[in-house]
C-alpha cells in the first residue's frame, strides 16, 4: 500500500513555540486513524498540515505523493483531493444556503453558491451523500438553522462531494449530546467499513467517539508523538494514562472503546 500521507520529523513553531514537534508518522491507503491527545496537544495543527493549509515550519510532509513546499506542488490541485469536516469549515459556510446547496458548492471547491450551473449526476451524487448521512430529510432547511448533529453530518456529507482520496474530521462529535453522538458513530463506522471509503483521520479528545472500523491511533501530547500504530496494539491503559497525565484504564467492549480514571485512593 502506498503512502497516503507521510510526515518526516514535522514541527510547526509558533512565536517560539512548537505546536508539534518533530512528528514522523505516515498513514497508508485504505487505513482509518484516529489522533488522540488533550486540549493542546497539537491535533488540530497535524490535521491542519494534512489539509495543506499549514506547512511545517522544519522537516517534510508529503501528501497524496506531493511534498508541501516543492517547486511541482500546486495546493491547488492538491486540496480538491481532500475532503476536510470540522469547526472552522462550518464557520466559512453561509447560513441561509440550503443544506443541498451547501453539499453542491463542494463539486467546485466552493463555500458558496455563485452563477455556476451544476449537473444531474452533481446534484444526485450531492443526495446520495446527504441520505447515507440520514440528511435527506433536511434537503431544503437552512444550513444555519441546523443542530449541532445535523451540521456535523452535513459536512461530512460535504466533504465526500470531490470523492477525496483522504477525508480529514476535525472532531466531528464535539458538542453532540449522547443520542447524537451514538447517530454519528455509527453512521462514521459504515464509512469506515466500506473499501471503497477514502483513508480516514479524525481527531478527538474521546475513545468513545471512535467508531467501528478505525484502524490505527495516533497518540500525542504537548506536541509530540507518544504511540503510534494499530489500535489493539497501542490504545492501552498505559498509554493513554501518559497521553492525558492521569491514570485511566482502557477497555474494549464488542467494537467499542470506553475509559474512565481509576478512584482516588
Amino acid at each position: 500500500m502506498s503512502d497516503v500521507l507521510e510526515l518526516q520529523d514535522v514541527s510547526v513553531v509558533r512565536e517560539g513555540r512548537a505546536l508539534v514537534d518533530q512528528v514522523s508518522w505516515s498513514v497508508k491507503e485504505g487505513e482509518r486513524w484516529v489522533i488522540l491527545g488533550p486540549n493542546g496537544a497539537g491535533k488540530t495543527t497535524l490535521l491542519n498540515v494534512a489539509s495543506s493549509y499549514l506547512y511545517p515550519s522544519k522537516g517534510t510532509a508529503t501528501i497524496l505523493g506531493e511534498t508541501l513546499g516543492t517547486p511541482g506542488t500546486d495546493v491547488f490541485e492538491l486540496r480538491p483531493r481532500i475532503g476536510m469536516a470540522g469547526i472552522a469549515m462550518a464557520d466559512k459556510l453561509p447560513k441561509q444556503q440550503t443544506v443541498l446547496q451547501t453539499v453542491l458548492t463542494a463539486a467546485y471547491g466552493m463555500t458558496a453558491g455563485w452563477q455556476e450551473e451544476y449537473e444531474d449526476i452533481d446534484e444526485q451524487r450531492a443526495r446520495a451523500f446527504l441520505d447515507r448521512l440520514g440528511m435527506s430529510e433536511y434537503l431544503d432547511r437552512r444550513f444555519g438553522t441546523l443542530s449541532e448533529g445535523e451540521r456535523k453530518r452535513t459536512l461530512i456529507a460535504r466533504a465526500l462531494m470531490t470523492d477525496p482520496e483522504l477525508l480529514l474530521l476535525d472532531e466531528p462529535a464535539a458538542g453532540l449530546d449522547l443520542g447524537g453522538r451514538e447517530d454519528l458513530v455509527r453512521r462514521l463506522g459504515r464509512l469506515a467499513r466500506d473499501p471503497i471509503a477514502p483513508s480516514m483521520i479524525m481527531v478527538t479528545h474521546h475513545v468513545e467517539e471512535i467508531a467501528p472500523g478505525f484502524t490505527h491511533v495516533l497518540m500525542i501530547r504537548q506536541g509530540r508523538v507518544l504511540a503510534a500504530g494499530p489500535l489493539e496494539l497501542e490504545l492501552t491503559s498505559r498509554n493513554l494514562s501518559l497521553c492525558f497525565g492521569l491514570p485511566l484504564v482502557v477497555e474494549q467492549v464488542g467494537d467499542r472503546w470506553t475509559a474512565q480514571g481509576l478512584p482516588m485512593s
